[in-house]
């Protein structure tokens, strides 16, 4: 079991803060907040890869500063988890909030409190079980293979998957879906969603997936399913925290941060890192490798993708009224690309409602934390945190302060170019990211 790592005079210092909650995010805004040099795999972190999450001591610094044991923190765009991971971990109530399938999956897991000798019990046997079926059942599950999916899914699979190690996913899938109980079998489905999207290359034929830019290589080496699912499951075993609890204290919900399924004045604090414009980031052309093996078709999943927010589609999109500053980069990039400035401005229409919901939720005298990366458009920087920070003061935030937060390209999982291919604009423009402090003022 990993233990919480308190080689922080973070806990000491924060606890020390006076002032009020306005006074405290900006002497907070004002500390290092690259955390280079500190460990982030502790506890349930790492238990799956997921592009572009910040590093635990973040959200923990602003949490542990700005909140008391027993207040609800939110993420409304809840990705990996772990902002409701370091709320659970400090005692405060965590709520995360998002559409993405995988990223439900992963929060919920990382949350959930679990019996280790149960899960490493029926773990094993799901691995046993699925290496006898490929080993004494395999045309039973090649027949299961050529009925399970549709067409389009089927392609798919066919396209990223050598037979073999559709056959060896398969019999797992099958023995994962068997599982009686209904956290263990969660927390088994993400162990074989990680040896799909992995960091090192996953059990597909894709390189580059857990970055989400995959491409397909017919060498690489076949990496058998059923061996990478037993490496996975004990690695995610060592990082399994038994949490006590009294009474339930994380909830993630299924929902759409423009129309949080929130009461008005009901959070203590938000910590948030929405994505970027224009899919820069596309979570579910990852996502979907291993989504389809738990059932989820090709179709359903590009429909799904079409509501998330930073999406390229401009068609059926209600777009908002900005700020005049806003609306001139709007303009500068539209000079260049006009269709490229409507995906911006849908871009920062969205934003402007998920911050109207944010300030909507948000007790009066508390904060919101908005981690937003740089971004260019047809060579014009879209100032991202600077319209985001003008937007929300437009529904009624103050903005305490804009830090600037350096990245450790190798953790921070970005984009990579491959070979010797001129680095990208996306790479390029992703070496620092931004911290908004935003402040709900009193009635």
């Amino acid at each position: 079991m990993s233990q919480l790592p308190l080689e922080l005079p973070l806990t000491e210092n924060v606890l020390a803060l006076e002032g009020g909650c306005r006074e405290r995010l900006s002497t907070l805004l004002a500390w290092d907040l690259d955390f280079h040099d500190r460990v982030s795999g502790y506890a349930s972190h790492n238990f799956h890869p997921f592009p572009a999450k910040f590093p635990p001591q973040l959200p923990r610094l602003f949490i542990t500063g700005l909140t008391q044991p027993g207040e609800r923190v939110l993420d409304p765009m809840v990705g990996s988890g772990t902002t409701v991971v370091e709320a659970l971990l400090a005692g405060r109530w965590g709520i995360g909030v998002d559409l993405d399938p995988l990223a439900l999956l992963l929060c919920r897991v990382k949350t959930t409190p679990l019996a280790l000798d149960e899960v490493e019990r029926t773990g094993i046997e799901v691995w046993r079980r699925a290496s006898r079926a490929v080993e004494k059942g395999r045309r039973d599950l090649e027949e299961e293979l050529r009925h399970s999916f549709d067409s389009r899914t089927r392609d798919f699979i066919e396209y990223w998957f050598l037979p073999e190690a559709q056959v060896e996913l398969m019999a797992l899938a099958q023995e994962i879906d068997q599982v009686k109980s209904p956290p263990v079998r969660s927390f088994l489905w993400l162990v074989f969603s990680a040896i799909v999207i992995a960091k090192s290359g996953g059990v597909s034929l894709a390189r580059d997936l857990a970055h989400t830019r995959p491409h397909r290589d017919l060498s690489k080496p076949f990496r058998s399913p059923l061996a990478e699912f037993k490496k996975r499951l004990r690695q995610n075993l060592r990082g399994l925290v038994e949490i006590v609890q009294k009474e339930q204290q994380a909830s993630v919900i299924g929902g759409d941060a423009q129309r949080l399924p929130l009461a008005e004045n009901s959070v203590d604090l938000i910590v948030t890192s929405p994505p970027y414009a224009a899919n820069a980031i596309d979570y579910m052309r990852a996502h979907k490798f291993s989504l389809v093996w738990m059932g989820y078709p090709i179709s359903a999943l590009s429909e799904k993708r079409r509501e998330y927010i930073g999406g390229e589609a401009i068609a059926h999109v209600s777009f908002e009224p900005m700020p005049a500053d806003v609306m001139q980069v709007v303009a500068d990039v539209a000079e260049r690309d006009a269709r490229k400035a409507r995906v911006l401005h849908r871009y920062y229409s969205e934003m402007r409602r998920c911050l109207s919901e944010m300030y909507r939720v948000l007790r009066p005298g508390r904060a919101a934390i908005v981690v937003v990366g740089t971004s260019s458009m047809r060579g014009v920087d879209t100032r991202t945190q600077d319209c985001l920070a003008r937007i929300g003061e437009e529904v009624g935030f103050e903005v305490a302060g804009i830090a600037v937060r350096r990245l450790d390209r190798d953790r921070r999982m970005m984009p990579a170019r491959r070979g010797r291919t001129p680095a990208s604009q996306i790479e390029q423009r992703m070496h620092e990211e931004y911290v908004i402090g935003f402040y709900k003022p009193e009635a």
